[in-house]
């Protein structure tokens, strides 16, 4: 069959790595691809966000199943278009993408059906929002309730910081994602990322992963759409895995159908691992980037079976088989990121990190121009590496990441410290 993959960033290049392997594909597509994609697909020039040409693309190369990577296109109901063009697409449903498209939504979810999260409120003025903070201990997080690229999350130290935080979004700092702002209490713990494939009854979950989003060394600066990840994730243990799946995955399942938006896709929770458990953070509605290319480095099946099963309600019939190797990634970014960057600079020296055993480079932000790769977006460069322990996949990451030229840009020096230092105490 011929398959469409939408989108054009880190994830979407490991998407396409590891559908590019299934004999099922005859033409492997991807809208709008990047710079590195164009070697696993054929990378074709569509504005996704104009539905009906999508469709048009779609009937005129025979797509038989469609794949949606990236967050803006669900909420915007991509899927829903095309399903009900009679294309079979992956990923959730509009009403269902609220899950990540509105923190409101999602919050009011858990609250609504006891699933575990931080406490928290909704406003819609910075003067009422303000007003709570003077019941409210510090640090606190406030988070612009709409999709901001992983950026609209700010954890006020002060209480100086938490009132130009609450002014910055209402003032547009992420336009109009920064119409509601959700307040909430800062949680202590571990950070984990957690997936489940779902066809909106059954769950069939995903190798564990974490990912970094602090831009700097130590997990300290601005939160960003993350700077690296490892897969597995030593801190979900099989019994944090079943109360996280017990507690919050089935409930959330269970709630969408409840409210009739099924769930059918990828849902990624965002977990704090707590002294009393697991807690929701949030959800994405999609595969984490750059969770995603951990996961499919360490995928041992075709990937493509599982998500048609997604789509058309019959995961209870798949299983995946997973390495048991570890899987590290190091995103090099461009210099400034998550600020200001400067754009269209030259990368050198993919191909010589590529050539390391057990390395794959993935690109986010890259294009291919006159024979030359440039950096185009904030995180540039996915560099992936497999290994028996994650100090050994680590070294080889950094390894890769020492045969790339590219001046204008940076990465974290500590990726996996903390399944480091717990390998270093057994």
């Amino acid at each position: 069959m011929n398959v469409l993959v939408i989108g054009s960033g880190g994830r979407e290049h490991a998407l396409c790595w590891a559908l590019n392997k299934s004999e099922a594909i005859d033409v492997l597509y991807c809208a709008p691809g990047n710079g590195g994609i164009d070697q696993v697909a054929t990378c074709v020039s569509i504005d996704t966000s104009d539905h009906p040409s999508v469709i048009q693309f779609c009937r005129d190369n025979a797509i038989e199943f469609v794949i949606v990577g990236p967050e803006a296109p669900l909420v915007e109901g991509l899927v829903d278009s095309l399903s009900d063009a009679g294309l079979p697409a992956f990923g959730p449903r509009k009403g269902a993408a609220e899950l990540e498209g509105s923190k409101g939504f999602m919050k009011d979810l858990c609250r609504e059906y006891d699933i575990p999260t931080a406490a928290y409120e909704r406003f819609d003025n910075a003067e009422t929002a303000k007003s709570y903070l003077d019941s409210q201990s510090l640090p606190i997080v406030i988070k612009a309730d709409g999709l901001a690229a992983g950026k609209g999350v700010i954890i006020a130290q002060s209480r100086s910081e938490a009132d130009a935080a609450i002014d910055d979004i209402f003032g547009g700092l992420f336009g109009a994602s920064g119409a509601e702002i959700v307040i909430e209490e800062f949680m202590q713990g571990e950070e984990a990322s957690f997936f489940v494939l779902t066809d909106g009854e059954t769950i069939l979950p995903l190798v564990t992963a974490q990912d970094h989003k602090a831009v700097g060394d130590g997990d300290t600066g601005p939160n960003t759409g993350g700077m690296g990840a490892y897969s597995p994730a030593p801190v979900m243990t099989d019994e944090m895995i079943q109360v996280t799946i017990d507690t919050i995955i089935k409930p959330t399942v269970a709630a969408m159908k409840d409210r009739g938006v099924p769930y059918t896709g990828v849902l990624y929770a965002g977990l704090m691992i707590t002294e009393t458990g697991p807690r929701l953070i949030e959800y994405n509605v999609r595969f984490g980037d750059p969770e995603c290319q951990v996961i499919c480095a360490r995928l041992d099946s075709d990937i493509l079976p599982a998500l048609q099963a997604t789509a058309n309600g019959t995961l209870d019939k798949v299983s995946l088989k997973w390495k048991e190797t570890t899987a590290l990634l190091v995103v090099m970014a461009a210099n400034g990121y998550p600020g200001s960057y400067e754009k269209n600079t030259e990368i050198n020296g993919l191909d010589d990190a590529n050539a390391i055993d057990d390395v794959t480079v993935f690109h986010a932000g890259t294009k291919k121009e006159n024979g030359k790769i440039l950096a185009t977006g904030g995180r540039v460069l996915g560099v992936t590496a497999t290994g028996n322990s994650v100090s050994q996949a680590q070294a080889t990451a950094y390894q890769a990441v020492s045969k790339i030229d590219w001046k204008e840009g940076f990465c974290r020096k500590d990726i996996g410290w903390r399944a480091i230092a717990r390998e270093q105490q057994k």
